[in-house]
């Protein structure tokens, strides 16, 4: 193996019981919206160990987030996260939830005179500051967690874009949240 450094700006907390240590990753004085999808964190639990974690915290929750998120969908989160003046978001569940974070971590910031989808059509450049924001992983197959990158579709245009501009400060991967292959059929054998 060569000898390589990495730097990322970013937080990775992996493990069993590695949800019980969110709270102190959110600054303490946060006003949090919770991400997720169609509910399975509801169904596995996942979002109640992380309300749990932020007890005591000022949190919101939107679900709804589909795969492949929708730019309609994203945008009434971002609705949200304007009127209830949102500090933090956090991200529970997959690459699309996490994907979609990341675009409302932008387009809440994003000039309100300018239609967010601006930031998709020029790559994230013009993209300023955005939210600060963490995940709960819970299923590792897109990589949305360890890059700065998003993919959003427009479901009145059937456009799909990419940008690269928003990472998580703070990841949580837990173990045992999903499939795991035995070792012989994920090595080939």
């Amino acid at each position: 193996m060569n000898n390589f450094n990495l730097h990322t700006p970013t937080r990775i907390l992996f493990g069993k019981g590695a949800i019980a240590g969110l709270r102190e990753q959110i600054p303490h004085d946060a006003r949090v919206l919770i991400t997720y999808g169609g509910g399975s964190v509801k169904k596995t639990g996942v979002l109640d160990q992380v309300l749990d974690a932020l007890k005591g915290m000022d949190v919101l929750e939107f679900g709804g987030i589909e795969p492949n998120p929708a730019y309609e969908t994203l945008m009434n989160a971002v609705k949200l996260v304007r009127e209830q003046k949102v500090t933090f978001l956090l991200a529970v569940g997959g690459g699309s939830v996490l994907d979609g974070t990341k675009f409302i971590a932008a387009a809440a910031n994003y000039p309100e005179n300018i239609d967010p989808w601006h930031i998709l059509q020029t790559g994230g450049k013009e993209i300023k500051s955005a939210i600060p924001m963490g995940c709960v992983l819970t299923l590792p197959a897109t990589g949305s967690e360890s890059n700065a990158g998003a993919v959003i579709s427009r479901k009145t245009t059937g456009d799909k874009q990419a940008f690269p501009f928003c990472p998580c400060s703070t990841r949580i991967c837990r173990a045992r949240s999903g499939l795991y292959l035995h070792s012989a059929a994920a090595s080939g054998g």
